[in-house]
């Protein structure tokens, strides 16, 4: 049995989600020893979670020589520079999504989602991506790209279809839309490198990328993005204060309806759509139209257990599905959020990669490829065009 240690860095919504996984990987010995956060909210993390050890510094774990992989778990913006310090330190590196963005420098004009040009962005992205993919591949560590949805069980099955059938994918689409955040920085394109598009759309992005690549080996080709339009709006500017009660989102620079079309070398296209405006708890949807068949994957809302409750004081403590404002009408219950959205499955994976040396379905070719085409789509949406890759 293979035994693992590991090392998390943040003690947000995310960590908790992946300490979740953590405690029901089976197989192998994975254990959390220690947890990085700057705030004091790590210290009820540790005691909640049963770990050891607590720092507030994340170079810490790097001298820490029991740790075997470092998960992050921090906003994307401080992900480059902890990803190329774990790797130089011999560390195994989980990031959480998205890879990474364009969060300005120091001479841009502010906010830089008005201000700075899209295809700059773009090219200083290529930029920085590039030298951190090469740091990754140059450490002889593994880097495992923390993208659920390509672990998601409606996902997988879809992937286990195409490698039987053989089928040609002519055309997905894929969306994660809610009614916004509610978190400050999701706002401002220098704290999270875009608005919806990036933030959600990553999530069916990936997985869209992932699918084909999994039809191209399964047919013997070799299958690349030619080809990127997109559009981006702010739909909701327009409301009043009153208007706007139900949805959370309130964009400085960012978008909050954003649309992604993708051409791939064989001709065939996806959509991606992601927005801060819609009602009805989280949309994590994908569809597949192949040359046999069609394969719909709904991931959130889906109809594991439907419910039409009326007295929503009685309720309080029962969890419904993430971001419905309500709990009585007709709700579509999630199940075991966390095995139906393919968390448990991602950390698994990611264990036994570690444990036993092989590469994880989500890798670094998957969020290069993923952040790329974000933002191409931004280059896109700003100058009305095709952008071809």
């Amino acid at each position: 049995m293979g035994k693992v240690n590991v090392g998390i860095i943040g003690s947000g919504f995310v960590a908790e989600l992946h300490m979740y996984a953590y405690k029901r990987v089976y197989g192998l010995d994975a254990t959390v020893t220690a947890v990085v956060s700057r705030g004091d909210h790590v210290v009820g993390f540790a005691r909640k979670h049963g770990i050891a050890t607590t720092y507030r510094d994340y170079r810490a774990l790097l001298a820490d020589k029991d740790i075997d992989v470092i998960d992050i778990c921090t906003p994307p913006s401080l992900h480059t520079e902890m990803i190329v310090e774990c790797m130089r330190a011999g560390k195994h590196v989980i990031c959480e999504k998205p890879f990474t963005g364009y969060f300005g420098r120091q001479d841009d004009k502010t906010p830089i989602g008005r201000h700075v040009a899209k295809s700059v962005m773009y090219e200083r992205v290529m930029e920085e991506m590039t030298e951190t993919r090469a740091a990754i591949r140059t450490s002889g560590k593994l880097f495992m790209y923390a993208e659920d949805w390509v672990y998601a069980p409606a996902v997988s099955k879809i992937a286990e279809i195409l490698r039987a059938t053989k089928d040609k994918i002519l055309f997905m689409k894929g969306e994660e839309s809610h009614n916004g955040s509610h978190a400050a920085h999701a706002a401002q394109w220098g704290m999270t490198g875009g608005g919806p598009l990036i933030r959600m759309g990553c999530h069916p992005l990936s997985a869209i990328l992932y699918l084909k690549q999994v039809e191209a080996a399964a047919r013997g080709e070799t299958i690349s993005v030619a080809s990127v339009t997109a559009d981006v709006g702010n739909v909701a500017a327009g409301l009043s204060a009153e208007e706007r009660s139900y949805i959370q989102a309130r964009p400085v620079d960012v978008e909050d309806w954003g649309m992604l079309t993708l051409t791939f070398s064989d001709g065939t296209k996806s959509t991606i759509f992601s927005g801060d405006m819609m009602m009805g708890g989280v949309r994590n949807l994908l569809e597949a139209y192949t040359s046999g068949g069609s394969l719909f994957a709904n991931i959130a809302p889906n109809d594991h257990m439907t419910t039409y409750l009326t007295d929503e004081s009685k309720l309080e403590g029962v969890y419904i599905t993430e971001k419905v404002d309500r709990k009585t009408g007709w709700q579509f219950i999630c199940l075991e959020e966390e095995w139906t959205r393919g968390y448990l499955q991602e950390i698994q994976d990611f264990m036994e990669c570690v444990a036993f040396g092989r590469q994880p379905l989500s890798d670094v070719d998957l969020a290069f490829e993923t952040i790329k085409v974000n933002y191409a789509g931004y280059w896109s949406a700003e100058e009305g065009r095709r952008i071809s890759l």
